[in-house]
């Protein structure tokens, strides 16, 4: 469509970027969508192998729990805050990982940050009594912190560590279920919360001839420090690559080209990056704030960047200055924009992105490389101060690869672009993680129900929930993620809502002295329609972009699963339906 604004009153062409744009778009779109991404298991694969803590024998558990959460990362950390708040004693915590912490336990990488003000991001911060040293946390602190509230509420009295759930089955009789694992676990459950998270499993690009490379290897959340030193020192004589350029990539990008003899960035798709202005906070800051101070941030936050109404931005940073261009396209919510002002909007906020690159690089060449191409949300966007300067080193070498469909292929010692190699001694693989695929969706986690009857089989038609978090035929079952609810850029603040939803019903449940958790198929069916009714329309928007995780590496889906509305609206619907009659839903049944 053309716009209804001239070119020289808005001093660019809005047709022109729609062109360029789909050009852009269209060199990138691969036949195989997200299949040319490989598992981090198998021969080529690290992906069982930690590299933070040593795996200890133990006997298996053959016991009974009130309580299972599967899942060590922030949403199990405060589901079972919440449980143990609602009295629940016997809280058994189980992770693949030798500790809590989820995402934060995994990636260690140097440059590691929270692209989301701690203040929000953290949760618990009053609760536990920890204090942010930097406006945007280091990985480090955040599984600290991690660690903090697992301490706080008592969660290490019986956890599972390097423990993989296989299998889960409902007993009937005993209102229970049966939880098996890999190390032989066979015990009895009333509860079960699975937060396995959508963002753990790492993935590979599937290039050919990878399983030939002779040098080292590894992803991004199994940083080889052995490998590396510490300080990156011993990348000194090394030519080192790597592989991918979002959210990790602009990390890890400056510290390997600080370090390495030869740096070599292989590109399929730039970020869009703005600037970070990360700093330390001043010790002590939170004792001048009122209680309850997180809670109000977090709640502004939420509201500016998802379209409601605030008095004031009391976050003022990249997120919520960019608010109008995130409703959409998030968060479900409608700005008050027109869909036109709203596109010439992000033309502006991107054009001023890419101009940010023309005055930072040096060489004009790798400066038009690095400029993103497509609409603001159409990646997650990105913010550093550290990563476009990198490439005004002589000993950084930028590969764009969007002509060749990312890397052609890999040899011994080299990595073939094209028709052009690359000698390398290490590769990087700073390419993400399997997304919005937990273990219950994927079936590696087999979940059985009532009368067996298998849950992928219940969901064959689609997720078949109520609010997202529990199913008929799979009683005290809760489910954590962004399925049939709703989502935000601080998805922590997302998990806090859940989980103390998870909490209220469970409190509830024990105080009725009820036999089981469970909605009425009538309920399930009725948000299933209120989902179907409200669902977040942003099918063209997905179609138009640059491929990518947002829509499924060019392939969107067509049926959305968010709550339309947006998550403010849905965190004000679950307390209105706690406040009300809700609970007669699912609290029918007692001992």
């Amino acid at each position: 469509m053309s716009s209804a604004f001239s070119s020289p009153e808005l001093g660019f062409d809005p047709d022109a970027l729609r062109a360029t744009y789909r050009q852009e778009r269209d060199r990138r779109i691969r036949p195989d969508g997200a299949g040319q991404y490989r598992g981090a298991r198998g021969e080529f694969g690290y992906y069982a192998a930690d590299p933070w803590t040593a795996r200890v024998d133990r006997d298996p558990k053959q016991d009974r729990v009130e309580a299972v959460v599967i899942g060590g990362g922030f949403g199990g950390l405060l589901t079972g805050a919440k449980l143990r708040d609602a009295g629940v004693e016997r809280i058994r915590m189980i992770d693949e990982a030798g500790d809590v912490g989820g995402t934060w336990y995994w990636n260690r990488y140097p440059g590691i940050h929270c692209d989301v003000e701690s203040s929000v991001y953290l949760p618990l911060l009053e609760e536990v009594g920890t204090e942010p040293t930097w406006r945007y946390s280091p990985g480090e602190e955040i599984r600290r912190h991690a660690v903090a509230i697992a301490e706080h509420y008592s969660l290490y009295d019986d956890t599972m560590f390097h423990t993989r759930v296989t299998e889960l089955r409902w007993h009937e009789d005993d209102a229970e279920w049966q939880v098996r694992t890999d190390r032989g676990d066979d015990f009895r459950a009333r509860y079960v919360v699975v937060s396995s998270g959508t963002l753990s499993a790492p993935k590979l690009p599937g290039i050919p001839g990878i399983e030939t490379f002779r040098g080292h290897t590894f992803h991004t959340s199994r940083w080889d420090y052995d490998y590396t030193g510490a300080d990156l020192h011993k990348l000194a004589d090394k030519k080192v690559g790597v592989v991918g350029t979002g959210a990790t990539g602009i990390q890890v990008v400056p510290h390997v080209g600080d370090s390495a003899q030869h740096l070599y960035v292989f590109q399929r798709t730039p970020s869009s990056v703005d600037v970070r202005d990360n700093r330390p906070l001043e010790p002590g800051w939170t004792k001048a704030l009122q209680p309850g101070w997180q809670q109000e941030r977090m709640d502004n936050f939420l509201t500016v960047v998802t379209g409601g109404h605030a008095e004031r931005d009391l976050i003022g940073d990249g997120w919520t200055a960019t608010a109008a261009l995130q409703r959409t396209f998030l968060s479900g919510s409608r700005t008050e924009l027109s869909d036109e002002e709203l596109e010439l909007a992000d033309f502006a906020t991107m054009n001023r992105i890419r101009d940010r690159v023309d005055a930072v690089v040096t060489d004009p060449a790798v400066a038009t490389l690095l400029k993103a191409w497509y609409r603001y949300m159409c990646k997650r966007p990105t913010f550093s101060d550290f990563y476009l300067q990198t490439f005004n080193r002589p000993t950084v070498t930028l590969v764009d690869t969007a002509d060749t469909g990312g890397i052609t292929s890999m040899t011994e010692n080299t990595v073939v672009v094209g028709d052009r190699e690359y000698a390398v001694d290490c590769l990087i693989f700073a390419t993400g993680f399997e997304v919005g695929v937990s273990g219950v969706v994927s079936g590696t986690l087999p979940v059985y129900g009532r009368d067996g009857v298998p849950l992928l089989q219940s969901w064959s038609q689609g997720p078949r929930t109520l609010h997202g978090f529990y199913s008929h035929g799979y009683p005290n079952l809760f489910h954590l993620g962004s399925l049939q609810n709703a989502n935000s850029v601080n998805f922590t603040h997302i998990l806090t809502e859940q989980a103390t939803h998870i909490g209220a019903v469970v409190a509830e449940a024990r105080k009725r002295d009820a036999r089981w958790v469970e909605p009425t198929a009538e309920a399930e069916q009725a948000w299933i329609a209120v989902i179907r009714a409200n669902a977040m329309d942003n099918y063209r928007f997905q179609a138009e972009c640059t491929p990518g995780y947002y829509n499924g590496e060019g392939r969107p889906r067509p049926v959305n699963n968010s709550y339309g509305p947006g998550p403010v609206a849905f965190h004000e619907l679950l307390r209105a339906w706690r406040a009300g009659n809700g609970m007669d839903d699912v609290l029918a049944e007692t001992k």
